[in-house]
């Protein structure tokens, strides 16, 4: 257990964020009531713990607030919306959900973030499920460099790199391999590659170990738009992309055990 997961008996900080529709506020508003009569503490601005009320979109939306306090907080996903991957819990076991987390001691499951740096303006961007360097309305050339070494110049709409988790998000759209949890590697998936005689790529997914660095640069780099998860921004005059795992990691509290396959088998 690592060391700031509270004893028992101590007060635990909380916050609760929600899909902002009627529902959601609901089983919102009794979750936060039933943990200050639990004499939990509501704290937004440095909680231990962060109930997501909604769905994945939620709580990838809550990871990024938080995304300077990732070391000293967990989260936990109750599922409101129409798809909850990353939800342990539906509003239907709201009495279960309650009861797990005034009683039992939960494991922590981590799971690093992508590190996306762009140099020309020393900024640094963090992504849980994926990067996406991408033009939708124009066909791109892009370079792509692992390790330092040139891999491929990929011609199409662009390119996704994703997690271990983000592999059944767009990376699955793309027709990536979706990877099996406890294997940390990142995931390289054209998108709507062009492929004859003068355009030659790999044309397939390739997954790499989590330590590879990859940097991404090309003439028609400021055609695109960089998208990590949900949120995105204008290349213009930016010229190389840096992408690699971070020493930043979400982590997840499991109150029980819950099957990955069987998360899978909610995709389809």
């Amino acid at each position: 257990m690592i060391q700031w997961v509270l004893e028992k008996g101590d007060c635990m900080r909380f916050v609760v964020v929600d899909r902002q529709d009627a529902n959601s506020k609901r089983v919102s508003q009794q979750i936060k009531e039933k943990c200050i009569a639990h004499n939990w503490i509501l704290d937004e601005r440095k909680p231990d713990i962060l109930f997501s009320v909604g769905g994945d979109g939620t709580l990838l939306r809550a990871i990024h607030s938080y995304v300077d306090r990732l070391d000293s907080m967990s989260f936990v996903g109750i599922h409101t919306g129409t798809l909850g991957f990353l939800t342990d819990y539906t509003q239907e076991e709201l009495d279960t959900f309650l009861l797990d987390v005034f009683k039992q001691e939960p494991e922590i499951e981590e799971f690093p973030m992508l590190e996306i740096t762009l140099p020309q303006d020393k900024q640094t961007y963090y992504a849980f499920n994926d990067a996406r360097i991408a033009s939708l309305d124009r066909t791109i050339s892009l370079d792509v460099y692992i390790d330092g070494e040139l891999f491929e110049r990929t011609t199409g709409s662009g390119i996704c790199i994703s997690t271990q988790y983000g592999s059944t998000a767009i990376n699955r759209a793309l027709s990536g391999a979706v990877v099996d949890p406890g294997l940390q590697v990142l995931q390289l998936t054209e998108i709507m590659p062009v492929t004859h005689k003068h355009h030659h790529s790999l044309g397939n997914p390739y997954i790499m170990k989590e330590d590879r660095k990859i940097l991404v640069e090309g003439k028609d780099l400021h055609l695109a738009y960089l998208s990590y998860d949900h949120l995105n921004i204008e290349l213009e005059k930016i010229h190389q992309i840096q992408i690699g795992t971070s020493t930043k990691k979400v982590r997840f509290a499991r109150y029980r055990t819950y099957s990955y396959l069987k998360r899978l088998k909610n995709l389809y």
